[in-house]
């Protein structure tokens, strides 16, 4: 008995005392951690982040190696909350262009491409008259200013402009968007200005509707995935063209546009330069649904996202806004990335705290300048930007009588079913038929699973635990207290059942009830663990986040709190509570693990938790050696809500429960209650034949006396 305590006894960092339990007390007696009336100290009990929090902390790496690390972990988190991973397919552009408008030094024509089949981008084309040779390419995605491109303050708010001193030039007060692309055209750059969606020309969809339900979070199709994307294929459009230098792309734009700039620099090695405007900050992360998507800013912030763009050249601008902080919280940051790679000079940020929210004259002069030098205009002296005449909105517009939006323009309603068709076939394609394709199943879909769940068992050296109390129950030694993972802020209550004879085997016995569910009336263990403690099984279980004593008092076990207009806002910054009880699972075999003499670990998942712990048997990797695990006849398909508890952003587009539970191959699997999800099934027994492992599918309801028979078999 005390060679296998003494794993978990070497990372207390308390004294335990051992006390005889008195025959009688109550389960809720023996396995309570926390004083009665108590909450355990996890911080998940608390507030939950928000995108207007003041401050979103997030700490980079302090060496090259353990950033380059760091930054793919990052990247894959982007291309996994926008639905991007894998890539949709990239199919051909055919853009049409036309409308030309001749302004003697530049010419401004109209574009329109489809990014997906029926989805259709648009907007305005500007290219300097003469070009010798070929000329650098700049994107420029306009935010969120009113009607989007065609954008105009009006005279009398042109005129505060000017008073400010944040505009010199009448045209370029009441026309700042334009003002931009003509200067940069006038530098010698091809500039493609293209609409957000739901703005200007792009009027299929609207800006905020038609992808905030629970059927297309359990896809990962979203508002920031589909604007994503169609940067992407503009940023094809632009490099289509002969005259754009491949190696000089630059890409810039303010607000909503700045998140636009860093998202298409974060997963894109294509742009050379960057400059996102008013966006980047550690304050409040982008207000809109675009700016938002499940899993992206866990652990991390727009800072974060800027710096995978390192060690190529960015500048950003500050305001009297959310970005105001931005030299003292965020650029310090920055500059550490940057370091790594001997470029501090590459990474510049600059706030201008007399000017509200802007993209104005002051900013553009600095963007400019930075353009200029990284790619390579050769420019002399202070650029000045040159007043211009305005295009009126009705001539910038893609569509007139002779280019009519197309006959197969889709819906959102249409376009979810492209999206889903898409990602259902790429789905079955990653179904392995060999080792090869074994591997490359566990790369695609485990890599989305390690976001949308956690990273895995932790490693010894990040486990801790604390009020850890030893007692007596009869012959059987019990140890309880908190487990957590260094500097999470959790507190996972845990119970840890030690027969006199143990053997090298735990049973880690997950219940929808929590831990609570290892005793009876009595206080005394179930007639099923005493068996498994008779065979020498250590028995653990513990109570996951909204189960035991991690459920608040008043707190509705069935549902999850959610922002109502968009899931988003809510998971873009907090996981999902299944996705935070499979982590729990795994802190606690983490915490097993430590115990060098546990030679096996079995895991259980009974009721409720039946498909939390499949979840968790797919990134438990070679930490667990068995499973037995109630299915319930659970179906992604079936959530309909997003404050629906086991509601997991992504699942149904990574093969449902089924699929993702297949990351458990080779571990030997045995499931039962899967008459209701007979469909899903195949991928699992697709993945666990070509693994070559032992996989049992039972139908009914998994009973204790079964597991005990299972396990001890």
């Amino acid at each position: 008995m005390r060679n296998c305590l003494l794993g978990i006894l070497s990372v207390l960092a308390i004294l335990t005392v051992t006390q005889p339990l008195t025959a009688g007390e109550s389960n809720q007696d023996v396995s309570r951690v926390a004083p009665q009336g108590e909450l355990p100290p996890d911080g998940r009990l608390q507030k939950q982040r928000n995108l207007r929090d003041e401050y979103h902390p997030w700490t980079p790496a302090t060496s090259k190696q353990a950033w380059e690390v760091q930054a793919e972990q990052i990247r894959r988190r982007v291309l996994v909350s926008n639905g991007l991973w894998p890539m949709p397919p990239s199919l051909p552009l055919k853009p049409v262009i036309h409308g030309r408008v001749d302004r003697g030094t530049y010419t401004i024509e109209k574009v329109y491409f489809a990014s997906h089949p029926g989805h259709y981008v648009t907007g305005s084309l500007y290219r300097p008259t003469k070009i010798d040779g070929k000329a650098p390419g700049i994107l420029s995605p306009h935010g969120h200013w009113r009607n989007g491109r065609f954008y105009d303050a009006g005279g009398q708010a042109a005129q505060g402009q000017i008073s400010q001193q944040a505009e010199q030039h009448m045209a370029g007060a009441r026309y700042p968007l334009q003002a931009r692309m003509v200067q940069l055209a006038k530098m010698g750059c091809i500039v493609f200005h293209y609409d957000m969606v739901g703005r200007a020309d792009s009027q299929q969809i609207g800006h905020s509707a038609g992808f905030t339900d629970a059927q297309a979070g359990l896809r990962l199709q979203n508002f920031m995935g589909l604007q994503t994307f169609n940067s992407i294929r503009a940023l094809d459009f632009i490099l289509s063209l002969p005259d754009v230098d491949a190696k000089r792309i630059g890409v810039t734009g303010a607000s909503g546009g700045g998140t636009q700039t860093f998202m298409l620099g974060a997963i894109d090695p294509r742009p050379t330069v960057a400059f996102p405007a008013v966006m980047v900050s550690t304050a409040m992360q982008g207000g809109c649904v675009c700016e938002n998507a499940e899993y992206l800013r866990i652990g991390i912030n727009n800072i974060a996202l800027a710096a995978l763009f390192a060690p190529k050249p960015m500048a950003l601008s500050g305001a009297n806004d959310w970005t105001v902080n931005i030299e003292t919280r965020g650029y310090p940051e920055l500059k550490q990335v940057y370091s790594h790679y001997g470029k501090t000079d590459l990474v510049y940020a600059k706030a201008y705290p007399h000017f509200g929210h802007n993209y104005n004259q002051v900013s553009r002069q600095m963007m400019y300048e930075w353009f200029n030098r990284h790619l390579k205009l050769g420019i002399t002296g202070p650029i000045e930007e040159e007043d211009f005449w305005p295009v009126e909105t009705q001539r910038l517009s893609v569509f007139d009588d002779k280019h009519k939006l197309p006959d197969d323009a889709k819906s959102s309603a249409e376009l979810r079913e492209y999206l889903t068709a898409t990602s259902q076939k790429q789905f079955q394609e990653l179904l392995p038929k060999d080792a090869d394709g074994l591997a490359e199943y566990q790369r695609v879909v485990g890599s989305a699973a390690r976001v949308m769940l956690d990273e895995g068992v932790p490693a010894a050296a990040e486990i801790a635990t604390s009020s850890v109390q030893t007692s007596a129950l009869g012959d059987v030694t019990v140890v309880k207290g908190f487990v957590t993972r260094k500097g999470s802020g959790d507190a996972v209550p845990f119970v840890k059942l030690t027969p006199k004879a143990p053997s090298r085997a735990a049973v880690l016995w997950v219940d929808g009830n929590g831990k609570s569910s290892l005793f009876d009336k009595e206080g005394q263990p179930t007639a099923a663990v005493q068996q498994l403690l008779k065979a020498g099984r250590v028995v653990v279980s513990a109570d996951v986040l909204g189960t035991g004593e991690l459920l608040k008092p008043g707190e509705d076990a069935n549902r999850q709190q959610v922002n109502d207009t968009y899931q988003g806002y809510t998971f873009g910054y907090n996981r999902p509570l299944l996705s935070n009880r499979v982590r729990d699972i795994l802190t606690v075999i983490g915490l097993l693990k430590t115990d060098k003499q546990m030679t096996a670990i079995q895991l259980v998942g009974n009721g409720a938790a039946g498909p939390w712990t499949m979840l968790a048997a797919g990134l438990g990797g070679d930490a667990i050696d068995a499973v037995v695990a109630d299915a319930k006849g659970f179906d992604f398909g079936k959530v309909e809500a997003t404050s629906d508890p086991m509601f997991l952003p992504g699942a149904l587009k990574y093969g449902g429960l089924a699929g993702l539970t297949a990351l458990a191959a080779p571990t030997p699997l045995t499931v039962v209650g899967t008459e209701k999800i007979a469909d899903n099934t195949a991928a699992l027994s697709r993945v666990y034949a070509v693994a070559k492992a032992n996989l049992t599918l039972q139908k009914g309801e998994l009973t204790s006396e079964a597991v005990v028979e299972l396990l001890l078999k």
